[in-house]
């Protein structure tokens, strides 16, 4: 083989290599600040005033991985719409037993509410933001009133509404919202989940990026924006529980907390 070509070959696997070690070594970094940060918040700052919300979605095992390492018994608040994949639920199951989580509860819409707002379960086809209101929106402000605080695993790069996403930052509610992941990159994500052996999300393999309801998610096609297929067709890109201070919409056991009339 021509020499020339042989220091060609090795300058590409060379070049190609470091790349990959900066890769890696950021993604250790920001783990480590990430860990740090939930630390912080989980048992300094706001000790048992504390839960993480978590959609069980296709990078949810991150987040939900790491705050098991700070403490296992972190409150964890699943939103229960009624409507979502069954491999969601499946896939939540799977996680809450492998990281040993011992406290995650399980928020419902009230059914005097569902009644009268949504009897015939097909308030989406007509109204994504009164359906996100019902489900969402209400039953997570009723569970965050036994905290100051909360956990979430946004990160900027989600869409462009984010892409100032701070690592804590003041809600509508005067609740101290945590994003320890807010830095990662896709990289970082993808990095962690191989260096754990995280599970991941089954329909995530069928082209869902970003999974919410079944009623309101599809597919995305190679090369489009990964929440495309939240509430495709529509101007909505959140569901309406991420609003900051300024009013700017941004995004074990099983307790099942909303038995209430």
């Amino acid at each position: 083989m021509d020499s020339m070509v042989q220091e060609r070959i090795g300058a590409t696997l060379t070049e190609e290599t470091t790349k990959d070690r900066v890769a890696n070594l950021n993604a250790r970094w920001r783990t480590i600040q990430a860990e740090r940060v939930l630390r912080l918040a989980l048992l300094e700052e706001f000790p048992g005033r504390i839960a993480v919300s978590s959609s069980f979605g296709t990078e949810s095992a991150v987040l939900l991985h790491l705050v098991s390492r700070v403490y296992k018994a972190t409150p964890i608040l699943f939103l229960e719409t009624g409507k979502h994949f069954q491999e969601t639920l499946d896939y939540r199951d799977e996680l809450i037993e492998r990281f040993g989580l011992r406290d995650v509860r399980l928020l419902r819409p009230k059914p005097s509410e569902l009644l009268q707002e949504d009897p015939d379960g097909d308030l989406y086809a007509n109204d994504f933001d009164a359906c996100c209101a019902l489900r969402k929106v209400r039953p997570l402000e009723l569970a965050m009133g036994d905290f100051d605080a909360w956990i979430t695993g946004r990160k900027r790069y989600q869409n462009e509404s984010r892409e100032d996403l701070p690592i804590f930052e003041l809600d509508t509610t005067e609740k101290v919202k945590v994003n320890p992941l807010a830095n990662w990159s896709p990289t970082d994500v993808e990095t962690y989940f191989k260096e754990h052996d995280l599970p991941r999300h089954p329909l995530e393999a069928q082209g869902y990026k970003s999974i919410g309801c079944a009623t309101c998610t599809t597919p995305v096609a190679d090369g489009e924006d990964p929440r495309a297929g939240r509430w495709r067709e529509s101007e909505k890109t959140e569901c309406g529980i991420h609003v900051t201070a300024d009013g700017k919409v941004i995004r074990t056991r099983l307790i099942d907390t909303t038995d209430q009339a």
